[in-house]
């Protein structure tokens, strides 16, 4: 009798334990359930993608754009959220219609391309200018004397026709009184050796990089500064459509922001940022570009902060050159030409 009895309490004691170890497993695989969805919830939740933007440079990739190669490779663009493909101009790829076209985001180019732009009826809008001064520049082997811009008289002189370099010049001898008649003018392009075998006597290129080319090989020059002229133009210019700006200004100013700091990285690293050109162009040599970098540092004037900033007066003097000289035939509204509301 007490055998049976015993059975069966040890019977119902198992029961009960298999039934309270049942619930607990339910209850467990109920909040491992719980557990795991949130887990895979958060795991499986995607960064938020990156926005695509094309940058179109107004030249082949070197050290003049350090700044954006900075913004790439210092993480700025992504940081603001931007997955930046920077591409190099040309006369083949013209930064002004292939932003206009609405194929690309963002250009950069001769501030007088885009009150050109303007006037032919493309509505790009400046949103910072890079080198506030002009890195343009006149240049004479150093043996042939020719030191001011009354020496060009009686010269053979190089012209790039078309655009800031063909203005600047014409700018600097309307502006020393010089009798454009007694320049022997020839139109030259980007082979230096003309200049070299004396065959052309003064140069125009940019203190940036035809300068320093010649110098590299040796000969020393004489430069003829637009300054010495009273004459400043703003030179590689960021720009985007106003279409892009009325549609999604948050897009803008980051960009704007990325790039910039991006250039104030250049600025304080020139030799690390002239690398970063390297992996753009396959023919760059790391010492001229750091020797490029380093000669831009003042014509992007990192005293006047912020970087890029512009003013009402430096664009009104600049088309009223346009004007005079016949590169522009209709002035042009500069309140809505170009902003500065991304910079800050």
């Amino acid at each position: 009798m007490w055998h049976k009895s015993t059975k069966k309490s040890s019977f119902l004691i198992v029961t009960m334990l298999m039934l309270l170890l049942t619930a607990c497993g339910a209850d467990n695989s109920k909040n491992s359930t719980a557990t795991g969805s949130a887990a895979g919830n958060s795991a499986g939740t995607e960064p938020e993608a990156l926005k695509k933007v094309v940058l179109r440079l107004k030249w082949v990739h070197q050290a003049q754009f350090a700044g954006f190669y900075s913004a790439v490779e210092q993480g700025f663009y992504k940081e603001a959220g931007l997955d930046v493909e920077i591409r190099p101009g040309g006369s083949d790829f013209p930064a002004v219609q292939m932003v206009a076209s609405g194929s690309e985001e963002f250009g950069v180019t001769g501030a007088d391309q885009i009150i050109s732009g303007r006037e032919k009826g493309v509505p790009v809008t400046a949103v910072a200018t890079l080198y506030r001064q002009t890195p343009f520049v006149l240049f004479s082997l150093k043996s042939s004397g020719i030191t001011t811009m009354k020496d060009l008289e009686g010269q053979q002189v190089g012209v790039k026709l078309g655009g800031n370099e063909e203005l600047t010049y014409r700018a600097m001898v309307e502006s020393a009184g010089i009798d454009a008649s007694t320049i022997k003018e020839m139109p030259v392009k980007f082979d230096l050796s003309p200049l070299l075998s004396g065959q052309v006597k003064v140069w125009p290129g940019y203190v940036i990089n035809e300068v320093l080319a010649v110098e590299e090989t040796g000969e020393e020059v004489n430069i003829i500064k637009p300054a010495d002229s009273g004459i400043n133009f703003y030179a590689d210019t960021l720009f985007t459509t106003q279409e892009l700006i009325d549609k999604d200004p948050e897009l803008v100013r980051s960009f704007v922001q990325a790039s910039m700091k991006g250039w104030a990285y250049a600025v304080e690293n020139p030799e690390e940022a002239a690398e970063f050109g390297l992996k753009y162009g396959d023919s760059l040599k790391l010492e001229h570009e750091v020797n490029m970098m380093k000669a831009s540092i003042p014509m992007l004037q990192p005293e006047s902060p912020p970087l890029g900033k512009m003013d009402l007066e430096a664009w009104s003097t600049l088309q009223q050159s346009l004007l005079d000289l016949d590169f522009l035939k209709k002035e042009q509204d500069l309140s809505t030409l170009f902003t500065n509301e991304f910079l800050e």
